[in-house]
């Protein structure tokens, strides 16, 4: 009978050790709620800017930033602006056709390009481009991911996949 209760002493430890090792492994291989990372910046008094970054892959496996924001300027008007920075040198936007934006589900919008109006005094860098956004996120459902196509002067475009976690975080600059 001794004998009896101590195998199961130890048996009750092993289970006990078992069981907090699932539970760790679950906790740390679950996927966790997305959080959007949308930060807020004065760039001088008055005005504000509300942005997100993501780093995304397009199918040539080049790594693009993505930045998308909110300026509000100190009177009250504000822009809502996609920004697409590549490589230097090894891209050129065209400047002269709008982004297209289609969903998984065939939705195809349109964004009208705006680079011209990044820098004042030095034309924008043929490796960024910046589109007007605030029309389009409305009508962006966040759960369904987006296919960006990037007009390229080679007449080639690149594509850009854009997780929902991402749409989130433009939305929610956009609400700002």
């Amino acid at each position: 009978m001794n004998f009896i209760y101590f195998n199961c002493s130890k048996i009750r430890p092993m289970r006990w050790l078992l069981a907090t090792l699932i539970c760790v492994l679950l906790v740390v291989w679950s996927p966790l709620p997305a959080v959007a990372s949308v930060t807020q910046i004065e760039e001088y008094p008055g005005q504000m800017l509300y942005q997100s970054r993501q780093k995304l892959q397009d199918q040539n496996g080049n790594f693009w930033q993505v930045i998308a924001f909110k300026r509000i300027h100190p009177e009250g008007n504000a822009i809502v602006s996609l920004r697409l920075v590549g490589f230097p040198g090894a891209v050129e936007f065209d400047r002269t056709q709008p982004l297209t934006l289609t969903t998984s589900m065939g939705k195809t919008l349109t964004a009208k390009d705006i680079s011209s109006e990044i820098y004042q005094d030095t034309p924008t860098p043929a490796n960024v481009g910046e589109y007007d956004i605030k029309s389009v996120l409305p009508q962006l459902q966040a759960e369904i991911p987006l296919h960006l196509t990037l007009p390229m002067v080679t007449g080639s475009a690149i594509e850009l996949q854009i997780p929902s976690v991402a749409i989130q975080e433009w939305q929610a600059v956009s609400a700002r």
